[in-house]
């Protein structure tokens, strides 16, 4: 009778006991919080000119083509050249690996624009911080450099700036290298991105130098760029970006260098159409900029929206995996 009496309280501790555990492990589960999920804040690493925040992913390739035609209007646009599209200002090829997670390697040959053409670049991004959607983390910031080497050939024939109220002048060309450092340009680039709702926003502030430039040009030249994106539709975006360079007075206001290149210097400014296709980004741009890369566009930007001298460009894409990655 007395071993009937103790099986209820056995039975009462070994509840409790049970509920203890459970409880335990419950306040565990809590403790071990998911991961955050990351904000889509571009679709690419590139908008149009400027870079983005977004990474390709460790193991694999994006591939990408870049055109820019001429001038779609102006005097050396309209139906003579077919509206830009019998000229080709600049193009580049190029590959971007993703060695992790937040890191990503490139290697481009690229046209180029000017004298100082037949270029390859180099470059490298990381990513410090990644948006999440719950705003636990508020915004992307990524750092991204690159090294542009000419090959073009050196030549030593000489502008002549006819001033006149001044003798003539004889300056060099852009590529008249004297040695390999000539040959070198270098952008160093903060990224910082943000997500507003279905709005995309971004700042590029810009450090470039050049290895040579011209007798009353910058050497080392400081600019801000920003860039937006916003939907259309799941697979439509508006693109733009904008790049201002900071030049110092001497460089803008130079008689000599408004001879050399046969225009003032210009902002770069680009609008442009995304369409996202099954595996591929296509960019349909308009733009003032004849250069690509930022070591160019940001120093020679000839051209002005205000006489019809942008031009249609466009940038193709393909993700393809090199290794898997394990989870």
């Amino acid at each position: 009778m007395k071993k009937l009496s103790v099986l209820p309280f056995l039975f009462f501790v070994s509840a409790l006991n049970a509920q203890t555990t459970d409880d335990l492990l419950k306040e565990g589960e809590k403790k071990e919080e998911p991961a955050k999920e990351p904000a889509k804040i571009f679709n690419h690493v590139k908008v149009i000119n400027a870079n983005t925040t977004e990474m390709v992913g460790k193991g694999k390739m994006d591939f990408i083509v870049t055109h820019n035609f001429g001038d779609f209007a102006g005097s050396k646009g309209g139906l003579d050249n077919f509206f830009g599209l019998d000229d080709s200002k600049d193009i580049r090829i190029g590959f971007t690996v993703g060695v992790g997670k937040n890191m990503d390697l490139s290697l481009s040959r690229l046209k180029g624009f000017g004298p100082a053409n037949h270029l390859i670049e180099t470059s490298i991004k990381y990513r410090f911080l990644q948006q999440t959607v719950d705003n636990s983390v508020p915004f992307s910031l990524a750092f991204f450099a690159n090294n542009t080497i000419s090959t073009a050939d050196t030549a030593f024939s000489q502008y002549s700036a006819n001033a006149i109220t001044s003798p003539i002048v004889y300056y060099p060309k852009e590529n008249h290298f004297q040695d390999f450092g000539d040959r070198t340009s270098q952008v160093f680039q903060l990224i910082i991105a943000k997500k507003f709702g279905k709005v995309s926003l971004q700042l590029n502030p810009t450090f470039l130098t050049t290895g040579f430039v011209l007798p009353d040009d910058d050497k080392n030249i400081f600019a801000l760029g920003g860039a937006i994106r916003f939907p259309m539709s799941n697979s439509v975006h508006i693109i733009a970006d904008y790049f201002h360079a900071f030049r110092s007075s001497h460089s803008k206001n130079s008689q000599a260098l408004k001879e050399v290149f046969g225009s003032d210097f210009y902002n770069a400014l680009s609008i442009g159409v995304e369409v996202l296709t099954g595996g591929h980004v296509f960019h349909l741009n308009f733009t003032n900029s004849e250069a690509i890369a930022e070591n160019q566009f940001l120093r020679r930007t000839l051209s002005t929206w205000t006489k019809g001298q942008f031009r249609w460009g466009f940038n193709l894409s393909r993700t393809f995996t090199l290794w898997r990655v394990k989870d």
